[in-house]
């Protein structure tokens, strides 16, 4: 019997409302925002790529098809752009620490429902 998606689905969901809700910040000026851009790429269009990828996630199933698991890993690691570690050494930790530690949690929900991962896993765990 296939894993229940309902984790990743769930994981999903979380990182598309943070990151609308850094997007309506951005777009507000409401502070603390994300900056405009980064040397890499401007920041609203990498936003909406990531929730792009996170919907169609949703939509095809996370680890039901190959697109879904590939889209599912994609959306993780672009929340963890905005979420990941490097988060603790920005001057604003002290204001968006709540953020920072429910994408990772929800980047690591995913990563760690993705099919492969979840048997590796379970193998180490005798499961």
């Amino acid at each position: 019997m296939p894993p229940s998606d309902r984790p990743m689905q769930a994981a999903l969901a979380c990182l598309i409302l943070l990151q609308t809700v850094m997007l309506g910040s951005l777009y507000t000026g409401v502070a603390p925002h994300p900056p405009a851009a980064t040397p890499l790429f401007g920041i609203a269009p990498f936003l909406s790529a990531s929730l792009s990828a996170a919907c169609a996630a949703l939509i095809l199933g996370p680890s039901h098809s190959l697109a879904g698991r590939s889209l599912a890993g994609l959306a993780a690691l672009a929340g963890l752009v905005s979420f990941g570690p490097q988060k603790y050494l920005d001057p604003q930790i002290g204001l968006i620490w709540p953020a920072v530690l429910t994408g990772q949690i929800a980047a690591g929900t995913v990563l760690l429902g993705l099919p492969g991962i979840a048997r590796r896993r379970a193998a180490m765990t005798g499961q």
